[in-house]
């Protein structure tokens, strides 16, 4: 099953991140997103975990916990298919006349 961590604090590195989801079970993989250009944290990520019963326990015990002073939000990572957010076509927003 794979999780969706945000509001994580910037000083948390993935090694970190993969000890403390591993409390819960094991952890396929780990990824905190980065900025581009800085290689800076984002603030959020992805665990993938083995076990879903395992996984649904990290959302329980972790969504809404304070990690280093911040509140986390922990769910279920929503599958957005092939093509999402790929950019192209008009989705609304801002247009200049």
């Amino acid at each position: 099953m794979k999780v969706f961590i945000a509001g994580l604090p910037l000083e948390v590195d993935e090694a970190e991140l993969t000890a403390v989801f591993g409390d819960f079970g094991p952890v396929r993989s780990l990824r905190i997103i980065k900025d581009r250009e800085t290689k800076e944290s984002k603030g959020f990520g992805f665990v993938e975990m083995a076990n879903d019963d395992e996984a649904k326990e990290a959302i329980r015990c972790m969504n809404g916990a304070s990690y280093y002073g911040r509140r986390i939000t922990v769910n279920v990572a929503e599958d957005k298919g092939p093509g999402f957010n790929a950019g192209g076509g008009n989705k609304g927003g801002f247009r200049r006349n």
